[in-house]
């Protein structure tokens, strides 16, 4: 690529370009896993849709490698390319909450720490994830799972629009009445179909939540995690929250005998009141000998922000991910086997629930398909050193390769990594070939194919 055509990007993008050599640009660079470690040739800072237009129109016209990043979170790098171009929305970060319609609109590079922010001032929220460091697009195109699915759906069934930019550079809305067929594929298809440089989502009653963890002793937790897979699938819906295997930091929130010894335990996070919160889930929490009960009342923004200290950028990530219909005894046996051998602080299994309102939307209403699965499980092995990533790989595959049988197939495809085509097509089921049509419409060369990508209808694999 020649200078002069670098040069002419750079005039035409506001927010600036980045090369190596630039300051900024080996920041720039890095994202949320520590194991990606990737340069593009250039990194366009875009500020508005603008820059967003140009920069697609100059990654397609010279057949440029390009990814989009938002908040740098995806686990499998997808965010960023070798060589190519990146398109950083991080700088596109206005939230406008409109508190009589009940709506919040949300530029493409915002976190979700800015919008839970925004809302809460308004007593509101959407359904988001679980760390306010994730950016909005990522988790929002992946389908959106998160302290309220259970309540309130999904993020995308709480999303009425998009804006964004397609790959021939054309800007255009998706919502139910304008591109639907756009707007189907953008809820659960990932970034496969353009650039969404702007969100809009419904808006519900949520302040302060009933949170907090019970924690077990491993000795228990069979016994703990077949009462809780009963007891989500018959709790009221405001009442929820996610089971798992952890190391108990050291830090001063929990006791210090505590401190660094594995447990199992259940997060909990209900909108209802603490008396109805008490009622609904004591008998859960006080079974067995727990080690520790801490649910108190919490404004929903700290709910959302109290791992980002724990997992902070840059630390070396392995995921793996599937559904569940159900866990059963064998499962949960080899749950208690691979769980309570996490390699340290920082690995651990989330068993996430995706019933209730989530589960209520039909498996062809949107791209996202695994909508009769009660559980979303993670496998995480996470390590702030690199000398440690082949034992965190192998444990999370390990522990994978045990559960994956016992699965309903698939997974939530913002917990994937790298893992083919076959395992795509998985996860979307039988709306893969609706997605392959629409894909073929709208990006018909896979200009965007820097994620879990969905090929044209028609088209052979590219190699990214």
């Amino acid at each position: 690529m020649s200078v002069e055509t670098i040069e002419q990007l750079k005039a035409a993008v506001r927010g600036g370009v980045l090369q190596a050599g630039d300051a900024g640009y080996d920041a720039a660079c890095k994202v949320y896993n520590g194991m990606i470690q990737k340069r593009p040739k250039a990194i366009a800072r875009c500020t508005d849709v603008a820059d967003v237009m140009a920069a697609v129109q100059f990654g397609s016209a010279n057949d440029m490698l390009t990814a989009v990043r938002g908040g740098g979170h995806n686990g499998a790098g997808l965010g960023t390319c070798e060589g190519g171009l990146v398109i950083d929305l991080s700088l596109m970060k206005g939230v406008r909450v409109d508190p009589a319609a009940k709506t919040v609109r949300v530029g493409g590079g915002c976190l979700w720490g800015d919008v839970d922010h925004a809302t809460h001032a308004f007593g509101m929220a959407t359904p988001c994830g679980f760390i306010s460091t994730t950016g909005v697009g990522g988790l929002t195109l992946g389908g959106g799972i998160g302290y309220l699915s259970r309540q309130y759906g999904l993020t995308i069934d709480n999303l009425v629009s998009v804006d964004m930019v397609l790959a021939d550079g054309r800007f255009v809305t998706a919502s139910g009445s304008q591109n639907s067929d756009l707007f189907w594929a953008v809820r659960g298809g990932g970034g496969n179909f353009g650039v969404v440089t702007s969100f809009e989502f419904r808006l519900h009653p949520v302040s302060i939540v009933q949170f907090g963890p019970t924690f077990w002793p491993l000795e228990e937790a069979a016994d703990v995690l077949k009462a809780y897979c009963k007891f989500i699938q018959e709790a009221p819906e405001d009442v929820g929250g996610f089971f798992a295997f952890l190391v108990v930091p050291p830090v001063p929130m929990f006791p210090e005998h505590l401190h660094n010894r594995t447990v199992c335990g259940i997060v909990w996070c209900s909108t209802s009141s603490a008396e109805r919160m008490d009622e609904v889930s004591k008998p859960l929490r006080t079974m067995g000998h727990p080690l520790l009960d801490g649910v108190g009342p919490a404004p929903f923004p700290m709910v959302q922000s109290l791992f980002d200290g724990l997992f902070v950028p840059g630390m070396q990530w392995y995921w793996r991910a599937d559904y569940f219909t159900e866990v059963n005894d064998e499962a949960i046996a080899r749950h208690v086997e691979h769980g309570s051998k996490l390699p340290n602080m920082f690995s651990t299994m989330h068993l996430y629930p995706v019933n209730g309102a989530a589960g209520r939307v039909g498996r062809n209403d949107m791209a996202y398909s695994f909508r009769e699965a009660t559980f979303a499980e993670v496998i995480v092995g996470v390590d702030p050193d690199p000398a440690n990533a082949d034992i965190i790989t192998k444990w999370c595959k390990d522990y994978y390769d045990a559960l994956h049988p016992y699965s309903a197939g698939g997974a939530y495809v913002n917990f994937m990594m790298e893992e083919g085509q076959e395992r795509v097509q998985a996860t979307y089921r039988d709306n893969y070939p609706r997605l392959a049509a629409i894909k073929k419409k709208y990006d018909p060369k896979n200009f965007f194919r820097v994620n879990q990508n969905i090929h044209p209808e028609g088209a052979s694999a590219q190699p990214a």
